[in-house]
């Protein structure tokens, strides 16, 4: 076997494990590089860009956390006004912070079927106040605001909150403007010179897992953004010049933003080293908030800016697009089941030159294989005359030996992209597609479509042309099905059927090129045997 067939089989087998165990590298390689990359290059431009910068406030934050009491439970009694908006319930304590927000939405339910709540009752809450002074920081953790009103209605129009908050040195007012469709306003001002800070909460944890990023975001003034996911900051981190902050899960999001006013931050860990946000406040400060699910109409909405706070990862750069296409045929079709069916079937139309190439290489190398198999045998004992002759060989007759592996190659950016598209995609909550599948966002209840893209993945594989000849490695292959199969049983139903239907297609495609190649075959065999025959009589 020649070097150069050596490379082809590693890079096909590569390819086809990277394939297999994409998630893996996805998770534990590529977004941590990705961040920390990110990391590194805006450290050096909190150091080296005036376009970054803030208004000067304090960064005692340290002190003032390590004097915040330990996060308890939320009782009724706590609670000092409660707001309803047309999509959310939002409970404020007695300390003037966010304890309980509740999506009124009919897809945003749990597991049993309850609306979802936001955000964990001991963990830190959106608008809590912490004082660089360690006196009034513990002072304030004891007194109690006052709201002007318990019950406030904002379902059809805008109403104002105020909490105020006395304490020795300052007085602390929040007037937060609440809005029907769950953002809001907030300006924060003290009646004396001081430096505090208001945090984001932590964020939502309603859904984290392995697939998806969860953590901070940052967008700077330069728009670069900045991701910090949970478990990854060892210690306190200062930013300046900052659009806005948001802290979030899979699904979900709390923001702070100001697009007018840089805004200046710290990122404290908590005991896991889970990022906690807090902006820096002196004297006063204004800001608008977003709470809720991270749905694209919703952020565009209250700013186009916003809709970075839907992350892609690695391919952003072709998954935003990706996202757009979707919701662009979802206008029209109504119902994003059939919108991937659609969007799929569109892409392998796209991408069918690749793939028509890489197929009809695949097909030429497999023809060729009893006498690439030929020299191989023949110059065993001498490989450098086996490699020259191999490569006579692929010369004469126009084949390149790898040309079934990069049209593939190719293809896997477009595959990740829309991997993550839809395993990110809010959109999906709550929506049907056909009889067993009433939710694209979990995972198919029945294993249906699990198991039709593992069929079809072994009947894709039983029906493409391959050179390998060692038997350990087809069985590897052979079993590829099976590992897609059980690593796809716990994936949504929408990235699922996806897959069923790229590989319903390509089943399509292949046994084209494959009729199409025997034919082809056989009109080039009766010329031969033609062009034969004429030359005998000659």
């Amino acid at each position: 076997m020649t070097n150069k067939d050596d490379k082809q089989k590693r890079l096909l087998i590569a390819m086809v494990l990277a394939f297999a165990f994409f998630i893996a590298f996805d998770y534990f390689y590529i977004q941590p590089q990705v961040i920390a990359d990110k990391t590194d290059k805006q450290s050096t431009k909190q150091d080296t860009t005036t376009n970054n910068k803030a208004p000067q406030t304090s960064s005692k934050i340290e002190s003032a956390t390590n004097t915040a009491p330990k996060e308890q439970t939320i009782k009724q009694e706590d609670i000092v006004s409660t707001i309803q908006t047309k999509n959310n319930e939002i409970k404020i304590d007695k300390l003037g912070r966010i304890a309980k927000l509740k999506l009124k939405q009919s897809q945003y339910i749990d597991e049993d079927g309850k609306a979802i709540q936001l955000f964990n009752i001991d963990s830190l809450k959106p608008l809590e106040i912490r004082f660089s002074d360690r006196s009034i920081n513990e002072e304030a953790f004891k007194v109690d605001v006052v709201a002007s009103s318990s019950d406030i209605d904002a379902t059809t129009n805008s109403k104002i909150l105020t909490l105020t908050q006395t304490l020795s040195k300052t007085t602390i007012v929040k007037k937060i403007t609440f809005y029907p469709d769950g953002h809001y306003d907030i300006d924060i001002s003290s009646t004396t010179p001081t430096d505090y800070f208001v945090t984001t909460g932590f964020r939502p944890d309603i859904l984290v897992d392995m697939y998806a990023d969860h953590g901070v975001l940052l967008k700077m003034n330069d728009e670069t953004l900045t991701i910090v996911e949970d478990e990854d900051l060892d210690n306190t981190q200062t930013y300046e010049g900052v659009k806005f902050a948001s802290a979030f899960d899979r699904y979900y999001a709390t923001i702070l933003y100001n697009f007018k006013d840089s805004l200046k931050l710290s990122l404290m860990p908590d005991k896991e080293n889970n990022p906690q946000i807090f902006i820096h406040i002196k004297d006063k400060i204004f800001l608008s908030g977003y709470m809720g699910p991270k749905e694209y109409n919703t952020l565009k909405a209250l700013d186009d800016s916003l809709t970075d706070v839907i992350e892609y990862g690695w391919f952003t750069f072709i998954a935003k697009p990706m996202f757009l296409l979707l919701k662009y045929f979802f206008g029209f079709i109504g119902n994003w089941g059939w919108t991937i069916v659609l969007v799929t079937i569109l892409i392998k139309l796209v991408l069918y030159p690749l793939a028509y190439k890489g197929m009809v290489s695949m097909n030429r190398l497999k023809e060729f294989a009893p006498k690439i198999k030929e020299i191989q045998e023949k110059y065993k004992d001498d490989k450098q005359k086996s490699g020259a002759k191999m490569m006579e060989f692929y010369k004469k007759e126009g084949v390149n030996p790898m040309g079934g592996c990069f049209p593939i190659l190719l293809q896997i950016p477009v595959f990740f992209a829309i991997y993550r598209v839809l395993l990110n995609a809010i959109e999906l909550k709550g929506s049907p597609w056909i009889l067993w599948i009433d939710d694209l966002s979990l995972m198919d209840p029945w294993f249906v479509l699990p198991i039709l893209m593992g069929a079809t993945m072994y009947i894709q594989q039983k029906i493409t042309p391959n050179q390998i000849q060692d038997e350990m490695q087809k069985k590897l292959f052979q079993f590829l099905p099976v590992i897609f199969t059980f690593f796809f049983l716990w994936f949504p139903a929408g990235l699922t059927l996806y897959w069923f239907i790229n590989n319903l297609f390509t089943i399509g495609q292949q046994y084209y090129i494959n009729k199409l190649f025997e034919k082809n075959k056989l009109l080039r065999h009766e010329e031969h045997l033609s062009h034969k025959l004429n030359k005998d009589k000659k």
